[in-house]
């Protein structure tokens, strides 16, 4: 029992007629890293909220180093040597690095001295850990893989022996979630013990030892990383065998729907962001866009979508124009285009409202959800009910506040508000950002669905995998330019090349 340093037995919570977790054992060896997965709603996140005492649980018992332990709110968990970093970080946006690190620990020793002495401990721990970054940078000016460090290193600066992760790579490039495994491994080998929270299968066999699975709050089983597969955890989440990889037949490409012609857009600091771009998408065929996160694939969809001002280009929806200038997304929703945006808590959702409030969101004014000036209440929650079900959106709840759904079925909202508009041109943004196996095969049946109901499908991903096997052409984004076009079969070392602005052997022009 000396090697355990998590022990949970009988962890029960619910949350009115939910049951989250249901009499969960876990039990998690020092050293090491855990994976913890799941579908989204399986329970995972509350089962880590109460260890890490956001939550309490209604029953059960929690062991620390074998030491029986209650941890009734976060600071108790910190005191126990518990750190977290959450899928949605806790940071202040406007505060330095160093003063986020200080947040909630001005009265620990290490501060006695003043701030020169936490700023070399913050240097010592960079560079400890790898985890460098300006202490005199302000937050909202960092890109997210730099914000996700300082959240580690708020934990180590804590003392955590034991770092829980909550879906770590959900906001980071393949590259910077290379490296942030690189840095759980260091981890690792110095002692520490990581909990890691994911959906992606194929970073649970790359980075932990061993992996608890999770299904409708219940604890199914647990295995060691190197005798499983991911077949085998896939089915064990979901309860079924899951198709892992997109079955589609060829496209067959019809009419232009979605014309861009050299299209350029500036960001809030009058940097440009896209430059001088120009695309079509024909009816019946998926167009995705690759590249590594910041080089102005968000502003590309804003523009196109209507939520972002164009400096200049011209856009064509089904042969008519669009005033690129202007800003008028419910004008183009009318038309035929429906949006699914990359960042759904900000730009696709209103946590605070109902799911069935949500589910209606930019298409309040249809007739059939009105009774003459007013909503109809009881028809909105009757088609948000519908889509629940077709969905599998959990809990199937249209009253639930939307705040309280996990960030996979947040998702899901928002996928099928947009599909189910029956649009003559979808875009979408990281489709299955945050979004658990099973839900991701059925995410990209419907897609392929849609292609070959003969939609026009733009699609922008971080995911590689996700681009070339939901794609029938890829283009490339590098410094705001399309910088190629390239069939999905394409290989990933070509496609790398061109998005890190390298074609024919010659870096892109900036």
């Amino acid at each position: 029992m000396n090697d355990l340093a998590i022990e949970l037995k009988g962890i029960d919570k619910k949350f009115g007629l939910v049951h989250a977790n249901k009499a969960i054992d876990l039990r998690v060896r020092k050293g090491t890293i855990h994976g913890i997965i799941g579908e989204n709603g399986a329970g995972k996140s509350t089962l880590m909220s109460i260890l890490y005492g956001f939550y309490q649980a209604d029953e059960g018992d929690i062991f620390v180093g074998g030491r029986k332990i209650e941890i009734k709110d976060p600071n108790a968990a910190i005191t126990a040597g518990i750190g977290m970093v959450h899928q949605h970080f806790m940071l202040v946006e406007n505060f330095t690095v160093l003063e986020n690190v200080m947040l909630g620990a001005e009265d620990s020793q290490i501060l006695n001295a003043g701030i020169a002495k936490a700023r070399q401990e913050l240097k010592r721990l960079e560079h400890e850990y790898e985890l460098e970054v300006d202490p005199d940078a302000i937050i909202e000016e960092l890109p997210v893989g730099l914000q996700q460090r300082v959240e580690i290193l708020k934990a180590l600066y804590r003392g955590a022996e034991i770092l829980i992760l909550d879906e770590p790579t959900g906001v980071l490039t393949p590259a910077e979630a290379d490296h942030l495994f690189r840095i759980l491994e260091q981890l690792k080998d110095q002692g520490k013990t990581i909990l890691l929270i994911t959906h992606k299968l194929r970073e649970i066999m790359a980075v932990t030892d061993e992996v608890s699975v999770m299904r409708r709050g219940e604890m199914v089983a647990t295995r060691t990383t190197a005798e499983t597969s991911v077949e085998e955890l896939a089915e064990l989440m979901v309860g079924r065998r899951v198709l892992l990889h997109v079955e589609k037949g060829p496209a067959s490409p019809g009419d232009v729907l979605l014309s861009v012609e050299n299209l350029t857009v500036r960001d809030s600091r009058g940097v440009d962001m896209v430059k001088d771009v120009s695309f079509h998408v024909r009816a019946g065929e998926i167009v995705g866009i690759a590249g590594v996160a910041g080089n102005g694939q968000s502003e590309l969809l804003q523009a196109v979508s209507g939520i972002r001002r164009a400096v200049r280009g011209k856009v064509w929806l089904d042969g008519a124009p669009v005033d690129v200038t202007g800003k008028d997304p419910s004008d183009l929703r009318h038309r035929g285009l429906a949006h699914v945006p990359e960042d759904r808590q900000h730009m696709g959702l209103v946590l605070k409202f109902d799911e069935s409030e949500n589910s209606i969101l930019g298409y309040h004014d249809d007739p059939k959800y009105l009774n003459g000036l007013f909503l109809n209440i009881e028809a909105i929650r009757q088609d948000a009910a519908a889509k629940i079900e077709k969905y599998d959106i959990r809990p199937p709840n249209p009253r639930l506040k939307t705040a309280n759904f996990s960030g996979g079925n947040q998702q899901k909202i928002v996928l099928a508000r947009e599909m189910e508009r029956d649009p003559k041109v979808l875009i979408i943004g990281q489709p299955t950002r945050g979004v658990d196996v099973g839900a991701i095969e059925f995410i990209h049946k419907r897609i392929i669905e849609m292609r070959d109901a003969g939609k026009a499908v733009l699609l922008v991903s971080v995911e590689l995998d996700e681009i070339r096997s939901l794609s029938d052409r890829v283009l490339v984004m590098f410094d705001g330019r399309i910088v190629g076009e390239r069939s999905p079969d394409t290989g990933e070392g070509e496609l790398g090349l061109l998005m890190a602005g390298v074609e024919d052997g010659q870096e892109a022009a900036q």
